[in-house]
């Protein structure tokens, strides 16, 4: 692949056999991050899970605690009081069927999906429109829910949800270049131990066994996994 003279450049101030710490990797990768707008510092996990079995899959949600920099637009599905409760707690669209046959035409001008257990019968004629794009409601990820006032400040509030992919790998972004050292630290940090949490009883061996960070448009930088674990766990 042709890469940008920028891109080369910013990947010439990454060493290539180096494994570097999280705290390190946060001020390399404000260095690589080189590109005219204010760019995400991605983190990817590979995984020891085989993500074909339904017990090795890793999927939860973690309040990261200096949000992602990004507002997210937050749709509900619901119906009567419910549609109340969650524009009251600020989400950007709520409605009922309605929005479940807008859906089914196309539209998708929202970032995140929230509906009641009583929604989901209409919303899982959504399943193959939203679940491609990781918008599928699900109560594992607090998404399906009576508490809709919660769920929607949660997810305001920096609320992120992270999945294995079908390579093995979690692929998330905890903040941007404009962020502290330490903010992306902490939500780096915050990400990391969940994933760690989440690890599912019938793995063996090594769970985490890789971990990089990169902009959104920079080189990736790799981290020594052991001593990140290390450091995340003090």
């Amino acid at each position: 692949m042709k890469r940008s003279k920028r891109y080369n450049a910013a990947m010439g101030m990454v060493e290539k056999n180096r494994l570097y710490g999280l705290k390190e990797a946060i001020l390399l990768f404000k260095q690589v991050s080189t590109a005219k707008f204010d760019e995400s510092m991605e983190v990817h996990v590979r995984l020891g899970v085989d993500p074909r079995h339904a017990d090795q899959q890793v999927r939860s949600t973690v309040t990261l605690p200096h949000g992602t920099g990004v507002t997210k637009r937050v749709l509900v599905l619901a119906t009567g009081e419910k549609v109340r409760e969650a524009e009251d707690a600020g989400a950007d669209i709520a409605g009922g069927d309605d929005l479940v046959a807008k859906i089914q035409g196309g539209w998708m001008e929202f970032d995140a999906v929230i509906a009641t257990p009583e929604m989901m019968k209409s919303v899982g004629r959504l399943g193959k429109i939203l679940g491609p794009r990781g918008l599928m409601p699900s109560a594992k990820t607090g998404t399906v829910t009576d508490d809709i006032s919660h769920a929607v400040k949660e997810v305001k509030a920096g609320r992120i949800e992270f999945r294995v992919d079908k390579t093995g790998i979690i692929h998330n972004f905890v903040g941007k270049k404009r962020f502290e050292d330490q903010q992306l630290f902490e939500n780096a940090r915050t990400l990391l131990q969940a994933i760690v949490k989440a690890r599912p009883s019938s793995v063996k061996g090594t769970y985490v066994k890789s971990i990089s960070v990169a902009p959104s448009m920079g080189p990736g930088i790799k981290l020594d996994t052991a001593a990140v674990l290390k450091e995340i766990a003090e």
